[in-house]
């Protein structure tokens, strides 16, 4: 069965990717069907009640996503080609009899300029409704939806991504604020990719105030955090506490991580880069070489590591043992790209 994911767009591949490794995580067997313009196509395989059930607890975990969508048919964007579409589709997969529904659409960027948001809507409303069903726009059992991109995917949607809490743990709101931190949606997304799963142990060995370690933590995670200031790594505790984090917290050197060979099972993490004056290491060079080495010796053969950075790893992570399963880039302004490195212990 076809789903589609709506993507949020705030990055090229990150979004991709995390959906990927969550539906790794959910167990299961699938694969790609169309990567379009901020929406995924992938087929799933499985009983569709069960399929539709499992999508839900992905959809509590993901970050970059709007909505998935149960696909009913995909076709060319032109308003005949769509409105057909919903005429010829089956339905009965998607609406029982009795049930309500209401017809969203979404335009994704320039595409489908011709296509009115409303009049698409009623007419494919109007074709649900001559099946036998009826509208309901306060609050209906289903809602079917339309993506336009560079194709137009129509299905019923099956959860939604609730963005919102994202926001309420924007770092300004957290009881310990210090500028230059990753966002709590890009944290969940390294959260995600790394594949950890509730009741496994993830450490961030420079751990600042505790973004990754907190979207980890909500996922039932045991988390480690490494963090050399002092007072920085107060506050990370203050916020691990206020959000419930099963955590251990560490003022220490990324460079000696004081765990055991093989014992943790992912890392997500953001090293120092520019803040040579606040980092206890000969220098960037040797905090890199060292960290890496670290990174790889306490992490599980076969596990992962995600690393974002502002300036190229790869020579530290081949050279600490790590394989590379992935390299994307992220321009956040014009002086600043990050990149997102994701690696594997395989020996």
């Amino acid at each position: 069965m076809l789903y589609a994911f709506e993507l949020s767009g705030e990055h090229d591949e990150l979004p991709r990717k995390e959906i990927l490794s969550c539906l790794r995580l959910a167990g299961f067997g699938f694969k790609e069907h169309a990567h379009l313009d901020q929406c995924l196509v992938v087929d799933i395989e499985g009983y569709v009640p069960d399929i539709d059930m499992r999508l839900t607890a992905v959809a509590e975990r993901l970050a970059m996503s709007h909505h998935i969508v149960r696909v009913a048919g995909m076709c060319d964007v032109m308003t005949e080609d769509i409105i057909s579409l919903a005429e010829d589709c089956d339905i009965s997969e998607h609406i029982v009899s009795g049930s309500t529904y209401l017809v969203r659409s979404k335009r994704i960027k320039h595409y489908g300029n011709e296509v009115k948001r409303e009049e698409i809507e009623s007419r494919i409303g109007g074709t649900i409704y001559r099946k036998g069903y009826r509208a309901n726009l306060r609050s209906p059992d289903v809602e079917f939806r339309l993506i336009i991109t560079d194709r137009a995917v129509f299905g019923s949607v099956v959860a939604s991504v609730d963005r919102s809490t994202y926001e309420q743990r924007a770092p300004h709101k957290k009881p310990f604020f210090y500028p230059g931190v990753l966002m709590p949606r890009v944290a969940r997304a390294l959260v995600n990719i790394s594949e950890v799963k509730p009741g496994e142990v993830l450490l961030d060995p420079f751990s600042g105030t505790a973004g990754i370690l907190v979207e980890a933590g909500m996922l039932s995670v045991h988390v480690i955090g490494l963090e050399v200031r002092q007072m920085i790594a107060h506050g990370a505790r203050m916020n691990l506490e206020m959000f419930g984090a099963n955590h251990s917290l560490l003022v220490g050197d990324a460079c000696r991580v004081p765990l055991k060979d093989c014992s943790v099972d992912a890392i997500a993490t953001d090293p120092p880069y520019g803040r040579s004056a606040a980092i206890k290491a000969e220098s960037l060079h040797h905090l890199y070489l060292d960290s890496f080495s670290e990174m790889y010796r306490v992490l599980k053969k076969g596990r992962l590591a995600v690393v974002v950075s502002e300036i190229p790893v790869l020579e530290y992570a081949t050279g600490a043992g790590f394989s590379v399963v992935d390299v994307f880039t992220q321009r956040v302004h014009r002086s600043l790209t990050r990149t997102f490195t994701v690696l594997r212990k395989d020996r």
